[in-house]
């Protein structure tokens, strides 16, 4: 399903649920050795589905453990993205000679609990969603926002290793082109900001970011 909003050097790898599968390496099973089930579930699928993505790369298993901020830790010359949510993981992974940076992320296709669009969208941006809900109403707007712009900080963070906050990037949605541009509110800033894609398909909201690399 992610592959859709993927260009074709971004190898994409997913799950609706947590089947069987190789076990996890002894440094990330001991990450996870007092975790809760669902964590445990969603850990250990969303690495499945990057080794297999990695595996299309040529590359082979390795452990795949987060580093600061949490953000996953990939093998030399590859750049990645992981992502969960209830009913879905996924994962994606490119030759870093070709893409920048990426980042993706899915969530339930269900409108935001109360109060949270106010602490991660700006008056403006709020203004927009009104606007969006008017044409699309059956598009959950405030989610996939929120979507975009986990998908901003993904790919904001190999580049910078500095956190961005969620009112630091603009996001504006194309809704006849399921594409959505992200402006960066910072002064120190490697780039303007980014280019995305998203979808709502089988109840997941999808958001991803692709940076190739110049040249």
């Amino acid at each position: 399903m992610i592959a859709r909003i993927l260009p074709s050097d971004v190898y994409a790898e997913e799950c609706f649920d947590d089947p069987d599968g190789p076990p996890l390496f002894p440094a990330e099973e001991a990450l996870i050795a007092k975790a809760v089930d669902k964590r445990r579930r969603e850990f250990t699928t969303v690495r499945r589905c990057a080794r297999r993505a990695l595996g299309r790369l040529g590359v082979p298993p390795v452990p795949l453990l987060p580093g600061e901020r949490g953000a996953p830790g990939w093998p030399p010359g590859v750049v990645g993205s992981m992502t969960h949510c209830t009913g879905y993981r996924a994962a994606v992974v490119a030759d870093a000679d070709r893409v920048l940076t990426l980042g993706i992320d899915a969530e339930p296709a269900l409108p935001l609990p109360e109060g949270v669009l106010e602490a991660v969208a700006s008056e403006t941006e709020r203004k927009r969603l009104l606007d969006l809900a008017a044409d699309r109403p059956d598009i959950p707007w405030d989610r996939l926002l929120f979507s975009a712009k986990e998908s901003v900080y993904k790919a904001w963070f190999p580049l910078t290793t500095r956190w961005l906050d969620f009112a630091e990037a603009d996001v504006d949605f194309d809704p006849a082109a399921g594409t959505f541009a992200a402006r960066l509110l910072i002064a120190d800033r490697p780039l303007d900001g980014f280019a995305g894609r998203w979808q709502v398909d089988a109840g997941i909201a999808l958001t991803a970011i692709v940076v190739a690399k110049a040249g």
